[in-house]
């Protein structure tokens, strides 16, 4: 094992650690530093310093005050280097994470009613760490997901199937004493050709986009509520592909702050990764002729070379609320708080 894999694990467990207690205590002092920044899926958005980045936490932990962290994927590496990104961000050492809050909902979050239930927040994750402290985290959580399942449902029902992300089939998600830089490089070399394939679009066919070489036969493709699970490429150019390439045309990849590959799996994302104008009915809502930043993480399991899974958190609200939807007010209409002035 090499100097940079011992590094790399030992990394994996300081971020485990911090962020299990996170889940448990709420201590922000003990996990990140001073000047640390929290990029967070809307309406949290980024938040900076142990004041901000603690009512984050809390509001989280008062909700669900016996939360339990439950990760499915827990993986790392230094971020290989991307042209259309500042060099800042290029080899830093990141640990991705994918899984979900577990608790009873006791208090309303962000205007979500309470169950008192048990819920499941789906959580993805980066950490940047540096020495022994988170320096930087991105975490797209799925309050549309909390929503479904608070039964307030305030958008059109979702083409793919909506529910619980499923964990890697091979059940080998959790890397934290595993590193193998050279299976993650050909991971990440064939996604990253899977992405550029992506790219060859002419605008009227998707057999010109020459991707489905990379992917397995049945792929399971789980993407966020509000577009849902999709099943082989049939299923994910019906429900996903489609419907998106219609919705934004000029749709174009913008960059990406992380890209690690971690044996057979590779994750990539951008803060935004994905712009594009909204020309065409989307998620029901018809086109209103804006520039929309999409914030997006994707986290692939490759299994002989394919893309088996692909796990995808896309901060939807936030691209609603570009769109000029306000879903939180939406949600407050339907629990019996409509406006009631313009």
């Amino acid at each position: 094992m090499t100097t940079d894999e011992q590094t790399i694990i030992a990394a994996k467990h300081t971020a485990h650690r911090h962020l299990h207690n996170l889940a448990q205590t709420g201590n922000v002092q003990d996990a990140y530093h001073a000047d640390a920044h929290l990029w967070a899926s809307h309406p949290f958005n980024k938040l900076h310093g142990h004041d901000a980045i603690h009512d984050f936490w809390h509001q989280l932990r008062t909700a669900l005050p016996d939360m339990e962290r439950r990760d499915s994927i827990f993986t790392g590496g230094y971020s290989k280097p991307d042209a259309r990104m500042d060099d800042s961000l290029n080899g830093r050492l990141l640990i991705a994470t994918m899984g979900h809050y577990q608790g009873t909902f006791t208090e309303d979050l962000c205007g979500i009613p309470a169950t008192n239930g048990v819920v499941h927040i789906r959580s993805c994750e980066v950490h940047h760490i540096s020495g022994d402290k988170i320096a930087h985290s991105y975490i797209l959580i799925d309050l549309l997901d909390l929503m479904r399942q608070a039964d307030v449902w305030p958008i059109a029902p979702s083409l793919g199937a909506e529910g619980a992300w499923q964990p890697p089939s091979s059940s080998a998600g959790i890397r934290l004493d595993i590193q193998d830089s050279t299976a993650g490089a050909r991971a990440f070399d064939t996604v990253i050709d899977m992405h550029n394939a992506l790219q060859t679009f002419d605008g009227k066919s998707l057999d010109s986009m020459q991707h489905g070489a990379y992917w397995g036969d049945t792929f399971l493709w789980y993407g966020p509520a509000g577009i849902g699970t999709t099943r082989g490429m049939d299923g994910f150019r019906a429900h996903h592909q489609i419907p998106f390439l219609t919705g934004f045309p000029d749709r174009k990849g913008a960059g990406h702050y992380i890209r690690i590959g971690d044996g057979n799996f590779v994750v990539t994302g951008g803060w935004p990764s994905v712009t594009g104008t909204h020309r065409g009915e989307w998620l029901g809502v018809p086109a209103t002729g804006k520039h929309i930043e999409m914030r997006v993480m994707d986290f692939y399991h490759l299994v002989d070379g394919k893309i088996t899974e692909n796990w995808v958190p896309i901060d939807i609200l936030y691209m609603l609320h570009q769109m000029g939807l306000d879903v939180f007010a939406r949600l407050k209409h339907i629990r019996g708080n409509p406006k009631r002035d313009l």
